[in-house]
């Protein structure tokens, strides 16, 4: 991630690196497993107070960035997620703090005061079961009934749905889109979890069963969201982009370190010539990986006309070049490779679940062919 850093970001980097080091190390993370949420609440309150939640939110509402540029300093912070394989819903929790703060009304400053504390999470309810589960596609129906709201559909999957206070909930108003947020315990709102190969991350499916919630709880305007649903959905794949680059250097590092260290037939591994072919491969994705998220990041901050282009292309790239990469890794380690106590799998874990958030590669390489066709038109 980015190549110069000021000083205050490295601080910020390094101090989270130190901070996941010492909560979340390999051993950790593996024990986690069997944790049915996957972090205790001190964990994230000592998050928020080093800037996880606040990045993205203005400083009139408790935030402030580190550089100026709030989407940059987070993604360097989901990098460092990304080499730990550390649990919580960084990206999602952000989604929703920055929406709040940039659309949410007054009725919503309480809750982004505990997301800003870390004494509350949120997290966004977006992706939907198929036949909806298309890039984008929104079914989950919000109707405006009088003075309250109400929501049927299903949601999934929801990262964290059931560590959450609320959720901000994306679904449709006749043509246009509508976000709500929606308290947990709302009356209509149940979640079933799901299982995932990543070891700290918790998913749930959440059905609304004609939820209804005050017309107070609408995040911005009913039937015009579509706008912010954009920018949401943007600032997710970039994040998640920065989160899988962090993870695929590590995994790199790792054998490059291996095949230096271990020995066949009198030499390190890392002086065979077919080895070396191998390792140059992997380098030059992860080094494109690195460039195209750092592009992606630049631009959907700035709010740029080609933001939707690069982000997608981020993550039509890192997806099967990352999962060659780890792959690679994998084989490269020989048996211990593929064995629980190795570390390894954890990021390979990591990468596998990301590919399928927020978009998946293929759904992300369509999206840049409907972009072009667009432009041509």
């Amino acid at each position: 991630m980015q190549l110069e850093l000021s000083p205050d970001q490295e601080m910020l980097r390094d101090t989270t690196a130190r901070f996941l080091d010492e909560l979340v190390p390999p051993d950790e993370v593996r024990r986690l497993r069997d944790d049915p949420t996957g972090f205790d609440d001190r964990y994230w309150e000592r998050g928020a107070e080093l800037g996880w939640t606040s990045l993205l939110v203005s400083e009139d509402h408790g935030g402030g960035s580190i550089s100026g540029v709030g989407l940059a300093d987070l993604a360097l912070i989901s990098h460092e997620f990304g080499r730990h394989a550390a649990p919580g819903p960084l990206t999602a929790a952000n989604v929703v703090a920055a929406t709040l703060s940039e659309v949410g009304g007054e009725s919503h400053l309480d809750v982004l005061g505990e997301l800003l504390a870390g004494t509350a999470i949120a997290t966004w309810a977006a992706a939907e079961p198929a036949p909806h589960d298309g890039l984008g596609e929104v079914a989950l129906e919000v109707r405006i009934e009088g003075d309250e709201v109400v929501l049927s559909g299903v949601k999934r999957p929801v990262e964290s749905a059931e560590r959450a206070s609320h959720l901000l909930v994306t679904g449709r108003t006749g043509d246009g889109l509508t976000q709500v947020l929606v308290p947990t315990g709302t009356a209509g709102v149940s979640m079933r979890p799901m299982r995932s190969v990543d070891l700290t991350r918790r998913f749930a499916v959440v059905t609304f069963d004609e939820v209804r919630v005050p017309i107070a709880a609408v995040v911005g305007e009913a039937g015009r969201a579509g706008a912010q649903v954009d920018r949401q959905l943007l600032r997710a794949v970039a994040l998640t982009c920065a989160e899988d680059v962090g993870a695929l250097q590590l995994a790199f590092d790792m054998t490059v370190e291996w095949a230096f260290d271990r020995y066949s037939f009198g030499r390190p591994l890392a002086s065979f010539q077919a080895l070396k072919h191998r390792f140059a491969d992997m380098k030059a994705w992860l080094e494109a990986s690195h460039a195209i998220t750092d592009e992606a990041i630049e631009a959907v901050s700035a709010g740029a006309p080609d933001a939707a282009r690069l982000a997608s292309a981020a993550k039509a790239f890192i997806g099967p070049y990352g999962a060659e990469l780890m792959q690679e890794c994998v084989q490269l380690h020989g048996g211990i490779g593929v064995t629980f106590e190795h570390d390894l799998h954890l990021y390979l874990r990591r990468h596998t679940v990301n590919q399928s958030l927020y978009g998946t590669p293929a759904q992300h390489r369509q999206r840049l062919t409907d972009l072009h066709e667009e432009e041509a038109a």
